[in-house]
C-alpha cells in the first residue's frame, strides 16, 4: 500500500503534457520524463521538444489465439487434438522426427519447403 502511494505520489510529482509520448527525448520511464526535462516540462508547452519519427508506430496487441505476420491478425485454428494425441504427433510426425512412421525411411529435412509428407511404402500425411 505504502509503495503504491510513494509512485502516486513521484508520478504526480512529474507532470508531462501530451507531446511527450511522442517526442524524441521521452524517455518511457514513470520514473524520468525525459533527458532535458527530468521532472517534467514547467508550462503547457516545451521549447525542446523534438518529434519521433517512430512515435506513429504502435505496438501490436496480440489477443490470445491469434499472431500479427506481416501486421496481418492472423486467428490460430483451434487444435482439436487431445495432449496425448499432440505429444503422439510429436514422437512419430516426420516433421519432427525425419523418418517415416510407417516403414522408418528417413525424408530430406527441408521443411521449410515441405507441405506434403509422402513415403514411398505408402504412407502419407498432408495435415501439416
Amino acid at each position: 500500500m505504502r509503495d503504491c502511494l510513494l509512485v502516486k505520489i513521484v508520478t504526480s510529482a512529474m507532470p508531462k503534457i501530451p507531446e511527450c509520448d511522442c517526442c524524441q527525448l521521452y524517455s518511457h520511464d514513470p520514473h524520468l520524463v525525459c533527458a532535458v526535462h527530468p521532472t517534467g516540462p514547467q508550462d503547457d508547452n516545451c521549447l525542446d521538444f523534438r518529434e519521433d519519427p517512430n512515435a506513429g508506430s504502435v505496438e501490436l496487441w496480440e489477443p490470445e489465439g491469434a499472431s500479427y505476420y506481416n501486421g496481418e491478425l492472423i486467428l490460430q485454428p483451434r487444435q482439436q487434438l487431445t495432449r496425448e494425441q499432440q505429444l503422439e504427433l510429436l514422437d512419430t510426425h516426420p516433421m519432427f522426427t525425419g523418418r517415416c512412421p510407417s516403414c522408418g525411411a528417413e525424408f530430406d529435412r527441408d521443411y521449410t519447403a515441405r507441405v506434403h509428407w509422402d513415403c514411398p511404402c505408402g504412407w502419407m500425411d498432408d495435415t501439416v
